[in-house]
């Protein structure tokens, strides 16, 4: 499906935070999926993403959670940088950033409102997860590798989305303890969840632009959320 992006402004507390929101070119109104960069900025890969996702169908939305820091992009070599930036975030400050994305996203007339879905990478999954916990404009969530998960699940009981969420079994900052406590507890709670563990795949092993890429894992995991958001939010 063809295409269109633009760069966004979006209104928050703390002054306005850019995104980049890629649409199909054709008229109509689409279901609407947040985008949620990694911790080294809203860069290259995380908008062919939301270009990609664009091209299935949906209205997609990059926001640079970054917005209240200088420089917000560092390259896949600078990983003290991308954790500096990480940490200065507060949750407080991502579930309102998240909150006004997803008003950017209701108030578009291209857009259903009431079909919005959510996926992210690295700290952008664990995002992606708080985001299905706390926003109930939520209606699918896939999250991928988001390291501290499991510390998020005392908020789970509040999820009321299907849940799609991707890890690799050789990932050093999420250990399989992890996941396969966050499977136990999202299980016992009744949640509607799908875990999909990749062996061999280590973090970050959807993005083609890291040396940890794997083109097999990434491409099965694209035809998931490809499956999965359609089923939820295109019905």
């Amino acid at each position: 499906m063809e295409t269109t992006s633009s760069n966004v402004r979006i209104k928050t507390a703390d002054g306005d935070m850019t995104g980049h929101l890629a649409r199909p070119t054709a008229a109509g109104k689409y279901p609407a999926v947040l985008v949620i960069m990694e911790a080294f900025g809203l860069n290259a890969h995380i908008k062919r993403v939301a270009d990609r996702i664009a091209a299935e169908g949906f209205v997609a939305l990059a926001p640079d959670i970054y917005h209240r820091q200088p420089n917000g992009v560092v390259g896949y070599d600078q990983l003290p940088d991308a954790i500096r930036l990480m940490t200065s975030l507060t949750d407080a400050q991502i579930v309102a950033d998240i909150s006004s994305a997803i008003s950017v996203l209701q108030a578009d007339e291209g857009v259903r409102a009431e079909r919005i879905g959510i996926t992210g990478f690295c700290m952008g999954g664990r995002i992606s997860f708080l985001s299905a916990c706390t926003q109930p404009a939520i209606k699918a969530a896939a999250p991928f590798y988001g390291g501290g998960i499991g510390g998020l699940l005392d908020q789970a009981k509040n999820i009321n989305c299907p849940l799609l969420l991707f890890f690799g079994d050789e990932d050093p900052f999420i250990p399989n303890d992890e996941v396969a406590r966050i499977k136990q507890t999202l299980a016992e709670l009744g949640k509607q969840t799908e875990v999909t563990v990749y062996p061999g795949a280590p973090h970050g092993f959807f993005c083609d632009d890291r040396e940890s890429y794997r083109a097999e894992a990434a491409r099965d995991a694209w035809d998931k959320i490809g499956a999965f958001f359609t089923k939820h939010l295109k019905s």
